[in-house]
């Protein structure tokens, strides 16, 4: 089993930034691949962006290319999203996501899924 726990969260001005964080525990390895979904209000779940595990490959939401950044930190079992410029169609529970298999788009491709953390960006 794995626990996800998500950080970093916040209200945050239209053009501002956060960094999120989801710190990994349990049966974790460096292999799993890693995704960040949101759903905000009134909105099915999405895919934000993803990170493999061995090569570190990097995929992304189109509305969000170029500003988001997503990164992991084997040693310490954390995985980062670094999101600049927000906007207010931002604003949503963003969940970390690990997948044994493969770093996916697809949220059904995941196996374990943290509690989210709120961002709310103001406009």
């Amino acid at each position: 089993q794995v626990q996800l726990v998500e950080s970093g969260g916040g209200l945050v001005q239209a053009g501002g930034s956060l960094r999120l964080s989801c710190a990994a525990s349990g049966r974790t390895s460096s292999s799993y691949g890693m995704g960040w979904f949101r759903q905000g209000p009134g909105k099915e779940r999405e895919f934000v962006a993803a990170i493999s595990g061995s090569s570190g490959v990097t995929y992304y939401r189109d509305s969000v290319k170029g500003r988001f950044t997503i990164s992991r930190d084997n040693a310490k079992n954390t995985v980062y999203l670094q999101m600049n410029s927000l906007k207010p169609e931002d604003t949503a529970l963003y969940y970390c996501a690990a997948s044994i298999k493969i770093a996916s788009t697809r949220s059904w491709q995941y196996d374990f899924w943290g509690q989210g953390t709120q961002v709310t960006v103001s406009s």
